[in-house]
């Protein structure tokens, strides 16, 4: 006899057992279930009624966890960038008072030269790109002369006797303080009056 024939002969057999001993055993499991009645029926459903507004409930709570996660992640990574943008106009300010420091202290025989005038020119038009750049990113100077000391955006370096002039008003800007969008980025440095 081969596997096949004997693995078959078995399962024919197993099948006999079961039909023999099946009409039996289905009377005792009949005899050993009570007839379900409407009232334990209504009390199953409304137990599995319950279950289910449970679960409903979980899975609405896990889904405003959810959300509440999404858009906490999306306010970190728009804060990020504000940060990485905040210290990146913070080492670019040093050359920007390096240029505003070279024009102004250009001497007045340089600027009548015509052979020098195409080199201020072209500093000043490097300046003027790097604030044009940094505009378009919402940097803005902070106003200084002439205003009244506001410590949010000013830092008073020192006094002065300035004749005209009321107290606490900025008679001359240090270093020029600069803004990005609602946030001091630096403070300006400024001289005030008496």
């Amino acid at each position: 006899m081969t596997k096949k024939e004997t693995h078959r002969k078995e399962q024919d057999e197993i099948k006999e057992t079961i039909n023999i001993e099946s009409p039996e055993a289905a009377a005792d499991e009949t005899a050993a279930i009570p007839a379900a009645t409407e009232a334990d029926m209504e009390a199953e459903i409304a137990a599995r009624d319950a279950e289910i507004t449970k679960l409903r409930e979980e899975v609405m709570r896990r889904a405003a966890d959810f959300e509440n996660f999404r858009k906490q992640k999306e306010r970190e990574v728009a804060q990020s960038g504000v940060r990485m943008l905040e210290n990146t106009v913070r080492d670019l300010l040093p050359m920007i008072d390096d240029l505003k420091r070279l024009m102004s202290h250009i001497p007045a025989e340089m600027q009548a030269m015509s052979e020098a005038k195409p080199f201020i020119e072209g500093v000043e038009l490097i300046r003027k790109n790097f604030m044009s750049l940094l505009e378009n990113k919402g940097v803005k100077e902070i106003e200084a002369k002439g205003k009244v000391l506001d410590v949010n955006f000013h830092e008073a370096i020192t006094q002065v006797d300035a004749p005209g002039a009321e107290p606490d008003t900025i008679v001359e800007e240090y270093q020029t303080g600069y803004t990005l969008g609602d946030r001091v980025i630096r403070h300006a440095k400024v001289i005030v009056a008496r």
